[in-house]
């Protein structure tokens, strides 16, 4: 018997891998969070099946039905949505099911900062803009942040942030954020990226806060240069004189055939 974990994407009910849909498929269990997950990945669990939302239940609650599935033998399909590794509460789940010498498998899922990204038709990292994604939030009930994560530390880099967990804290990222990034860099604000009701805002730090009015919860703010560039440079990967393994180029390449 085994808990698999698996990352359910980030909305739309076919962005989840094939190992995800097929575990889903093979377990007799799914315990799915259902204020985000959405209902269309459910007809993926087998006929007869106990499906559990976790939503309305504890941490105890929630490790109480995988220790009673392995009681009885039974897999287990435990969906987040986006990817597991950040902001999922997987990792309390897990150091609870080690101590009860409780088998789990980790699947990853498409993250919702990917989502958003592909909603833009946007690259996060360009020549000469930005070479780095920061993802971050700002503090919350349910999780503090350390004293060095601050959004004004990391917007002193000029990297892309997306920051998760956060629009309603948006007067707060903009009044941290445009010291550095300054009034008229874009932002981007996706609610619910890939649903079939995904909302686009594009604006700029000085004017998002009246443009995203009325946009609350599931929404993910991207902040960069990298989201409104234009004049930056090609990456030299495909450069018809840059020498590479695939492609050896020159008298004396460095990969040579």
């Amino acid at each position: 018997m085994t808990v698999h974990f698996i990352g359910a994407g980030p909305g739309a009910a076919d962005l989840i891998t094939l190992r995800g849909r097929d575990l889903i498929a093979a377990c007799p269990v799914c315990l799915y969070a259902g204020s985000l997950v959405p209902p269309a990945l459910l007809q993926h669990c087998p006929p007869g099946a106990r499906i559990v939302n976790t939503a309305p239940l504890s941490l105890d609650q929630i490790i109480q039905e995988m220790a009673d599935a392995h009681a009885a033998g039974h897999d287990v399909a435990r969906l987040h949505s986006g990817d597991l590794s950040v902001w999922s509460a997987m990792g309390e789940q897990l150091r609870r099911l080690r101590l009860l010498g409780i088998p789990f498998q980790v699947t990853p899922g498409v993250p919702s900062f990917a989502a958003a990204a592909a909603a833009l038709e946007a690259e996060l990292t360009l020549p000469g803009v930005a070479q780095s994604v920061v993802l971050t939030r700002t503090p919350g009930r349910a999780s503090t942040m350390p004293e060095r994560e601050t959004l004004a530390a990391f917007g002193a880099t000029g990297a892309t942030l997306a920051v998760h967990l956060s629009i309603h804290a948006l007067d707060r990222v903009v009044a941290d954020l445009a010291p550095h990034y300054g009034p008229d860099c874009a932002v981007a604000v996706v609610w619910r990226a890939s649903w079939p009701d995904q909302r686009i805002i594009r604006s700029t730090l000085s004017r998002v806060q009246g443009d995203a009015q009325g946009i609350d919860r599931t929404a993910l703010i991207l902040v960069g240069p990298a989201l409104a560039a234009e004049g930056f440079d090609d990456s030299r990967l495909y450069a018809a004189d840059y020498d590479r393994r695939y492609r050896p180029v020159g008298a004396d390449p460095r990969f040579p055939e």
